[in-house]
């Protein structure tokens, strides 16, 4: 295998999150992750539509009618190329985002945080800005965007890698071992 990855449990890694130093900032970025144009939505998984149908009512009061609306007029999913992905507002904002001040958050985490729920996000947009890819198994790997410049420059600034970034998402996807080998691998 190239050694730019490895493998961990039939996952292959990318050594770029090991490398890559990157930390949100979203004062600066906006939450661009949640309102970046494209006809394509964040990656949703079966299992996370029926756990979103079950807390609809709780992440409503979150949510501007717009949003609602379009949720109770067409879904908040959608298949395409076979892959579920969450509905957008005019292939822009997430349907599930909504704004303090200039700054694009998520209602998932709003009411998570609130503990009125117990689904922190779609795994997906948790792990970001790692993207996992299906090559006959998993791949992990960095997904560069322009929007997150700040989130480099913020990563240099703290030292803080994608890895560190992405540790409670990796130990959510993924188990405390699974991490724990990566910090193993990653040191070597």
């Amino acid at each position: 295998m190239h050694k730019e990855f490895f493998e961990i449990d039939d996952i292959i890694v990318n050594r770029e999150i090991f490398t890559t130093k990157f930390a949100c900032d979203l004062k600066a970025c906006k939450g661009a992750c949640c309102t970046m144009p494209s006809e394509y939505g964040a990656p949703v998984l079966d299992k996370e539509i029926h756990v979103i149908e079950n807390i609809l009512e709780d992440v409503y009061k979150y949510l501007p009618e717009k949003n609602i609306d379009q949720i109770k007029k067409s879904g908040f999913w959608e298949e395409k190329h076979d892959t579920f992905m969450i509905t957008s507002i005019n292939n822009r904002d997430c349907v599930f985002s909504y704004y303090e001040g200039d700054i694009a958050k998520c209602a998932f985490e709003k009411a998570y945080f609130a503990v009125e729920i117990n689904f922190r996000k779609p795994i997906s947009c948790h792990l970001f800005p790692i993207r996992v890819n299906d090559f006959g198994g998993p791949v992990l790997k960095f997904e560069e965007y322009n929007e997150c410049q700040p989130a480099l420059e913020n990563g240099k600034a703290t030292n803080t890698t994608v890895l560190e970034f992405c540790k409670d998402a990796l130990i959510r996807a993924y188990g405390e071992e699974f991490y724990n080998q990566l910090v193993k691998n990653g040191t070597e």
